[in-house]
Order: C-alpha cells, then sequence, then structure tokens
C-alpha cells in the first residue's frame, strides 16, 4: 500500500529547465567553453557543485568549480525573478489528491535549498510536504542513492512503501539504487533522458491519480 511519496522539482514539480539551461549557457559563455547537447543533457539530476566540477575537469579550467557556480547561480537568480515560470501540468492537482488521501510527500531535489525554499514559497507547496531534501547539503550527488535513502527514512516508512517521481537518467539511477519503486515522468521538459529502468514511465500526472496508483507497491 502507497504511504509515501518521494517528489523531484525541477521537471517534475516546476519547469525550470529553461531557466537553468539559460543560467548556465550564460555561465559558458562567461568562462569561454563550448558544451554540446550531450555533455549538457549528462548534467540532469546532478547538482550545481558537482556539475561545475565536471566542468572543471572536462575542459581543464582555471577557474574554482565554486566560481562557476556562483556565475550559473547569479544568472539563475536574474532569470527566475524576470522570467515566466509554471509548475508542471497536473502536478498541484496530484499533489493535493495524495495529500488529502493521507499520503506522506517529501521533495528530494538535487536543486539547492535555497533554491527548493524559492519555488515552495512562489507556489505555496510548503503545506502540503514533511521534508525537503537538497542534494547539494549531501555528500553525493545523485545518481547517488543518498538523497532518496534519507528522504524515504524521514518518512516514517519502509521504503517498500515509497515511490519516487523523478524525470531524469540520473534521478531514476538513484531511486533503483535506492531500491525505491520508481515512476518516470517523460515529459516535454526531459529531453535526452534514460526511463529504461523505471519501474512505470508515464507521461501526464493524470495517469499517478492516488485512486489508480493507491496498490502500486
Amino acid at each position: 500500500m502507497l504511504k509515501a511519496v518521494l517528489f523531484d522539482m525541477d521537471g517534475v514539480i516546476v519547469d525550470t529547465e529553461p531557466l537553468h539551461r539559460k543560467a548556465y549557457h550564460q555561465m559558458f559563455e562567461d568562462v569561454k567553453i563550448d558544451v554540446d547537447e550531450d555533455l549538457y543533457a549528462s548534467f540532469t539530476g546532478q547538482s550545481t557543485i558537482n556539475i561545475c566540477m565536471r566542468l572543471v575537469d572536462h575542459f581543464n579550467i582555471s577557474e574554482t568549480p565554486e566560481y562557476l557556480m556562483s556565475l550559473k547561480r547569479k544568472h539563475y537568480k536574474y532569470f527566475f525573478v524576470n522570467d515566466e515560470l509554471d509548475l508542471i501540468d497536473g502536478v498541484l492537482d496530484r499533489i493535493k489528491d495524495f495529500y488529502a488521501n493521507d499520503v506522506v510527500l517529501v521533495v528530494a531535489s538535487s536543486a539547492s535549498m535555497l533554491g527548493i525554499n524559492q519555488i515552495f514559497d512562489r507556489f505555496n507547496l510548503n503545506q502540503y510536504f514533511i521534508a525537503k531534501f537538497s542534494g547539494a547539503d549531501l555528500k553525493q550527488s545523485k545518481p547517488h542513492p543518498e538523497i532518496f535513502i534519507k528522504a524515504a527514512e524521514s518518512t516514517g516508512f519502509k521504503r517498500s512503501e515509497c515511490i519516487v517521481i523523478e524525470d531524469s537518467t540520473n534521478g531514476i539511477k538513484a531511486a533503483n539504487s535506492a531500491d525505491i519503486f520508481c515512476v518516470g515522468f517523460k515529459s516535454l521538459h526531459s529531453s535526452h533522458q534514460d526511463y529504461a529502468l523505471a519501474n512505470k514511465v508515464v507521461t501526464s500526472f493524470e495517469a499517478l491519480s492516488y485512486s489508480k496508483i493507491a496498490n502500486i507497491v
């Protein structure tokens, strides 16, 4: 019986990918590197500092990962304030549906806690979730399972009573390694991702109504 849902945030709850893409590519221009689409797609689901560490190593950049991260976050902050931002279609109804049926909700995102709180405050989501976990605060980033193991523990339920909703290759790998049932959310916002390890793949939140998945685990 389903007791808890562990949500990724970017690409699952909110469509921040266009903002992140613009912020990263502005940072790439700042440090004069050319990141192709395949390399960029491989970053999805990882924390900013881990991505910047990969960039410094891959391109042999003289600047530190922390400096690259500060540039990216500066640009993201600007776009967050000035660009349009929306929740993923159907996700708020699904959150309310789970909440009404006493399903415990936790967010487990690679975004910084500041970024998570900005989204949750902007869309008034705190009332529905018991806990928030940021991969930026942990020793290991997705695809390492640490974030989902900790998120599951916070619910008070067994991992076998939880599901993860993820849209990225790295997030799906993390859920799989944590031995938690994973729903791969495949949308227009989640390009170049591999859903092979997901236990179930959906293209809309309508397919995840509580009445349909209460006995999925």
